[in-house]
């Protein structure tokens, strides 16, 4: 069996904050997006909300090669944002903006958007990583879906950047997830036997008038409609780019892993939706805190123990792709802690130390500005 190329690219998206007060900045300036665009010709483009932006690395054959060109992204949006008072931030929420204030962009496919999926679309005030990797092989892309989608809560709960909402502790670690799964099609994707069942599946959508195309299919893993790739999406955006760079390179290491089983006429269980979605809510309510199921032993189990099952797992592969270093951080992530986890931690001390609410809130932010640039 041909091994596909394995190429990595990562999408992220960013809200833009206010450095004076801290908020969402609810219109930009109309002269900073074609600025960010000058200097990252088509690596960059507006999102859904106008407080939000939007960009994506090339297509890089290594680990390396892809934190070098995401650390330029991020430095270049944040060089030209500070330019007119602004910042951005990675996480997937802000801590205290309110979705009601927000105007989404005027752009054809967005005016769709916002029609279609009304107070539900209003409410997207929520950024995301997206991680491709190239798959060319149909019929294999599919088959590596049906297996990856059992490890996508582990990697939510590794991302989780989305604690508060509207000013409020959610008491979940990934309310981003809670806001978008009120879309159509959204969640974990469906069980599919080949390529071209999917593709059926999709032609009866399309030709229903129900979609344009699989663009509008938002699983938390998708085979993308524009490239050869697995598209994952299931993760929050991380704040911190060393931890992003992690959890793509295990996304990446899982396919290869998954692959090599398929190789040596094996493969991973396939366990029914119903039960992942356990462990997803588990990763949206907790994030690292409590565990997830191992469904084979049928218990709870620690995620220092299944991450540790994971490095092992993807020792091989991590190998392969020289990204031991990039797989080794994920226990710094557990030790130190998610975004979500360092947000509510920075809150409760500046609450100790008798700070208001608010200004408790615009500490978190002050964190979210730093730590998205942070060793850059």
């Amino acid at each position: 069996m041909a091994e596909p190329s394995f190429t990595i690219g990562i999408e992220e998206e960013y809200h833009l904050v206010s450095l004076e007060t801290r908020e969402l900045c609810v219109t930009p300036p109309p002269e900073m997006l074609p600025a960010c665009e000058e200097l990252l010709t088509g690596r960059v483009s507006p999102e859904f909300m106008r407080s939000q932006i939007e960009v994506g690395t090339g297509v890089c054959s290594s680990i390396g090669e892809v934190r070098n060109d995401l650390a330029q992204l991020r430095r270049t949006v944040a060089d030209v944002a500070r330019r007119h008072g602004l910042a951005p931030i990675a996480a997937s929420t802000h801590p205290f903006a309110e979705w009601d204030v927000q105007r989404f962009t005027e752009k054809e496919r967005y005016s769709v958007l916002a029609r279609d999926l009304q107070g539900v679309g209003r409410r997207l005030v929520i950024c995301g990583m997206h991680v491709h990797v190239a798959v060319e092989d149909d019929e294999l892309r599919i088959d590596l879906m049906n297996q990856v989608t059992y490890f996508l809560p582990h990697l939510l709960a590794l991302s989780t950047s989305s604690p508060f909402w509207r000013g409020h502790d959610s008491g979940l670690k990934s309310y981003r997830m809670s806001v978008f799964n009120g879309l159509p099609r959204t969640g974990l994707p469906e069980y599919f036997a080949s390529f071209s069942e999917y593709r059926r599946h999709v032609s009866w959508l399309v030709g229903a008038g129900l979609i344009e195309d699989a663009t509008k299919l938002w699983w938390d893993v998708r085979p993308s409609d524009r490239f050869p790739t697995l598209e994952m999406r299931i993760t929050d955006v991380c704040t911190r780019l060393d931890d992003a760079i992690a959890i793509a390179a295990l996304y990446r290491c899982l396919l290869r892993m998954l692959w090599r089983l398929r190789r040596n006429n094996q493969r991973w269980r396939i366990y029914a939706r119903m039960l992942v979605d356990e462990n997803r809510w588990r990763a949206q309510r907790y994030g690292l805190d409590a565990g997830l199921v191992d469904f084979g032993k049928g218990q709870i189990v620690p995620c220092a123990d299944l991450l540790e099952e994971l490095i092992a797992l993807t020792e091989e592969d991590a190998l392969f792709f020289g990204c031991t270093q990039e797989i080794g951080h994920l226990r710094t992530i557990l030790q130190r802690g998610t975004s979500a986890q360092r947000q509510l931690e920075v809150h409760a001390r500046a609450l100790m130390d008798g700070m208001t609410p608010e200004e408790a809130l615009r500490r978190v932010v002050d964190m979210l500005v730093a730590e998205t640039v942070d060793g850059l």
